[in-house]
């Protein structure tokens, strides 16, 4: 084989490497997170769920459906991802409102406390509006902190899926918490 095959060669080996030494079953970083994230997941969507009972407004509503979406979607992508890894996959939105077996949600950052989810429980109106926002970006700016705890995470991140998933989170939350803030300074003074 010549240099250039060589160099060619080795090229290729190099960027699989990382990919074939996770095996079937992914890097440990990457399961823990998106476990993690399915459940960071799924009290977003339970949140979502208190909007409609608690406030009329159509811009928190498209939000909220929005929102309500798009982690729906994404949990059943982590979980076929896990499954196809060969790793548990956890499902929690049947059991909203009830404790999560296993994790605390002191564990991932952003995660509301019981007490702030009871509060958010209780609001109503414009009230309602103010905590769903202010918890909303809370929770967001959490999954950034994991995305980035992710990257920094030696062996992280290396297949190619979790990479994409993870920056798009990344993308995402963050433009989602503009337009919160933005949202948020439209409401009434307390």
């Amino acid at each position: 084989m010549n240099r250039t095959g060589l160099a060619i060669a080795f090229a290729v080996a190099s960027q699989a490497a990382p990919i074939l030494a996770q095996g079937p079953t992914g890097a440990a970083p990457d399961v823990a997170f998106m476990q993690g994230m399915i459940h960071h997941h799924a009290q977003a969507v339970e949140m979502v769920r208190l909007i409609r009972a608690r406030t009329t407004s159509p811009v928190l509503r498209s939000l909220g459906e929005r929102i309500e979406v798009s982690q729906k979607d994404e949990i059943a992508m982590m979980q076929q991802w896990l499954r196809d890894h060969g790793q548990e996959a956890p499902d929690p939105l049947p059991h909203l409102g009830m404790d999560m077996p296993g994790h605390d949600a002191q564990m991932m950052p952003g995660m509301l406390t019981k007490a702030q989810m009871g509060a958010l429980a209780k609001a109503r109106g414009k009230a309602f509006e103010r905590l769903f926002l202010t918890g909303m970006i809370q929770h967001h700016e959490g999954a950034i902190a994991m995305v980035k705890s992710l990257f920094a995470t030696t062996g992280a991140a290396q297949n190619t899926a979790i990479f994409r998933f993870a920056s798009d989170v990344d993308a995402d939350q963050r433009a989602e918490i503009a337009r919160m803030r933005a949202m948020l300074t439209r409401l009434p003074a307390k």
